[in-house]
């Protein structure tokens, strides 16, 4: 059963699907995907070439945008737009703390989750491909982690793509998470160096609140406990086109004057409470890691392993010398599982998740001899994905052209999409 509505400009259907939990044993246990089809208005009954978009993550399901906001405006002038809300999040058979017991225990739940890489991202979009297509070719364009799961559609199914777009997402076709984390921590230090040549004074003030958490308990009013480790995540944001901004307006407004003295404020902890939380995409915690486990050896908590290897982001180590405090970006941590609510229940689960031996997820045969136009825009000195790492996949692709550029951060297709997107687009055209 479909749904049809409108908003400005646009007319929008939900779509859902049956699909396998294991494509492999299609005879199997299925699960339901759910997709919102996005179609200009005045155009809902032209024969237009379709164009899937595959978000970034893992985890999050698709934008729930309004109207036709950047890259969707342009793409909508010429496709009829698929947004995929991946298994396990929106509305695609959701993966949390409240559906997961569904499955059993721990090891149960593991092993259902084994099954929501890119792979089975892939193999979805092929079993839904035929019945909104017709069987055609679609355009498909990922972004971040959707551009993970493109690279593994042109070495699985290739004939399933007219054309592929990548944005901030060429991943390393062998690279250990260990290797992943080793490129990371150096640029996650200079985005930090950065923020602190802007901001000068916010060096001092994330002291001052390191240190208040390294002496006090400090619980966000959803129950997640602000450890030292949780503040610093917050340069994940660090890597987005205003993430500096946002992290510097947040630490202005980090003490409030109390009659028992200055304490952390109100409005600080609601907004951190936001931002660190995983209720929202809990998913993404659970296997995040596992994007870079494709050699048959386990993660093992890399990020955290890794991150021993850089005593520079010691907060305590800081703190006692003069060295400015640094934050750290997009990993995963043990402790995470430990201070979030939304992600307590989950602990030995991913601990399992941690030991697994992982599948190989893109066929580098296969990408030498493509035949698929591929365009990718790759972003200088990304915190989220490495620009060596990037260019050396794009080498081993044929036919790939890069976009490299420093006009955009990694989230360039949101804060410049409707020039990014032409640009791509103009790119593959002609490769084409």
């Amino acid at each position: 059963m479909t749904h049809s509505y409108r908003q400005p400009g646009v007319v929008l259907t939900d779509r859902r699907f049956t699909v396998p939990l294991d494509h492999y044993r299609p005879g199997g246990e299925t699960i339901e995907l759910y997709a919102r089809e996005v179609v200009a208005s005045g155009k809902t009954h032209q024969d237009l070439p379709w164009l899937l978009y595959l978000q970034g993550g893992p985890g999050f399901g698709a934008d729930r945008s309004v109207g036709r906001p950047g890259w969707l405006g342009r793409a909508l002038k010429e496709y009829r737009v698929l947004l995929l809300d991946q298994r396990g999040t929106g509305h695609s058979t959701p993966a949390n703390r409240q559906t997961l017991p569904l499955r059993g225990g721990p090891a149960e739940q593991a092993g259902y989750l084994t099954h929501f890489r890119a792979d089975a991202i892939v193999r979805d979009c092929e079993a839904i491909r035929a019945e909104v297509t017709g069987g055609a070719p679609w355009t498909v364009l990922g972004q971040s982690f959707g551009g993970f799961c493109v690279t593994s559609y042109l070495s699985l199914a290739p004939e399933g793509l007219a054309t592929a777009v990548i944005t901030g997402g060429l991943p390393s076709l062998d690279a250990h998470a260990d290797d992943v984390y080793r490129a990371a921590f150096p640029r996650i230090e200079r985005k930090v160096g950065a923020h602190y040549a802007r901001y000068p004074q916010d060096a001092e003030r994330a002291r001052r609140i390191a240190d208040h958490l390294l002496h006090h308990d400090v619980v966000l009013p959803g129950g997640y406990r602000l450890t030292v480790e949780a503040f610093q995540s917050l340069g994940i944001v660090l890597g987005a086109g205003d993430g500096t901004h946002r992290l510097h307006y947040l630490l202005e407004n980090a003490f409030v004057r109390t009659p028992q003295g200055f304490t952390l404020s109100d409005a600080f902890l609601e907004q951190v409470q936001a931002m660190l939380s995983y209720a929202r995409h809990p998913l993404y915690a659970l296997v995040h890691e596992s994007i870079y486990g494709q050699d048959a050896r386990p993660t093992d908590w890399s990020a955290e392993r890794v991150r021993a290897e850089f005593p520079q982001f010691d907060a305590a180590k800081a703190l006692a010398g003069d060295e400015p405090l640094l934050f750290t970006g997009e990993s995963i941590h043990p402790w995470m599982f430990e201070c979030d609510p939304a992600l307590r229940p989950l602990r030995e689960t991913a601990d399992l998740l941690a030991s697994t031996d992982w599948t190989p997820l893109y066929d580098p045969a296969r990408l030498a001899a493509n035949e698929v136009p591929v365009v990718a825009a790759v972003y200088h000195d990304d915190m989220y994905v490495d620009t060596a790492h990037s260019l050396r996949t794009a080498r081993r692709i044929r036919g790939l052209r890069t976009w490299i550029t420093d006009e955009f951060e990694h989230d360039g297709i949101r804060t410049g999409g409707p020039r990014v997107l032409d640009r791509l687009l103009a790119l593959v055209r002609d490769e084409a």
